[in-house]
């Protein structure tokens, strides 16, 4: 009977310890699992890191090559006296046909009937950029100002390039290491990062084609002035002689009938006064007349 209970108890003991040692094992293999999926993807991101440091390095020590020609923004302003503006703009559109430019902008304002101006902001490629000029020069009949400006981007083109090409370079070591990926969470990041440097050289190309737009044309502003001198003209339809000459006798006529009858007026309206002062009057001179008798 105590061999039998022994016997019992020996088994529970060994199956308990069995079950703790299935436990530890299966608890040890998740971990493990766990740590093995981080470190794939701690490792993918480093394997990233690391390839966007070697290729900067690699674009900062390896030699660009630069353009044939230094790259320079040319612009200018002319203000010019022209005899006829609308002759001299519609000359400019054809010079500016003639090189194969464009129009940006084309204006008129009448500001008086003696003044008028016109400008016009116009790009022109930038091999004919001096010879525009110089013909704009010679359509005017005085030149008041000329400025002209150049800024020169080739160093700004260059870096641009420069870094043009690292970002591509890190976009196929991504583009490789996606066809690599095997887990979705390392995909799902290395997705991530190939947005971020596609988007990256989306912004660098758009600022190499406008430093090219900007140096391949030239922009030249023009402001013409045009000073007319009006010459009044005789108008026989506004003399009209005859006619003024009537309404003067008429006037004149007009102002001595009033006159007269100013004085009619005023004679018989004041003739019962004018009596009495004429008897006054009358009487003052026989008193004298007397006087003069007597003595």
């Amino acid at each position: 009977m105590k061999k039998a209970w022994l016997f019992l108890v020996t088994i529970s003991l060994s199956v308990l310890l069995a079950a703790c040692s299935g436990d530890d094992e299966s608890a040890k293999m998740s971990t493990s699992t766990e740590e093995s999926a981080s470190d794939s993807a701690e490792f993918a991101n480093e394997e990233q890191k690391s390839v966007e440091a070697e290729v900067e390095q690699e674009g900062a020590t390896e030699d660009i090559e630069a353009p044939n020609t230094r790259m320079i923004i040319h612009q200018a302003r002319i203000s010019t006296n022209v005899k006829n503006l609308e002759k001299a703009q519609h000359n400019m559109e054809q010079k500016v046909k003639k090189y194969d430019g464009y129009i940006v902008e084309s204006n008129v304002y009448l500001e008086s009937d003696e003044t008028s101006t016109g400008k016009m902001v116009v790009r022109i490629p930038e091999k004919h950029f001096e010879t525009f000029l110089s013909e704009a020069e010679a359509e005017a009949s005085k030149v008041l100002e000329k400025n002209v400006t150049g800024q020169d981007v080739t160093e700004q083109y260059v870096d641009l390039s420069s870094r043009v090409k690292s970002k591509r370079a890190v976009e196929e070591r991504l583009l490789a290491f996606m066809k690599d990926a095997e887990k979705t969470e390392d995909l799902l990041k290395i997705s991530t990062d190939l947005a971020k440097i596609q988007e990256d050289i989306e912004v660098l190309v758009g600022k190499i084609n406008y430093l090219e737009n900007q140096t391949s044309f030239s922009t030249i502003e023009l402001t013409m002035y045009e000073n007319r001198v009006i010459i009044p003209e005789i108008e026989n339809k506004d003399l009209n002689t005859w006619e003024k000459t009537k309404k003067q006798f008429i006037t004149s006529t007009n102002s001595l009938l009033s006159i007269g009858s100013g004085v009619i007026v005023f004679i018989i309206g004041n003739l019962p006064v004018l009596v009495l002062l004429a008897i006054i009057a009358a009487m003052v001179v026989w008193v004298i007349k007397r006087r003069k008798i007597k003595e």
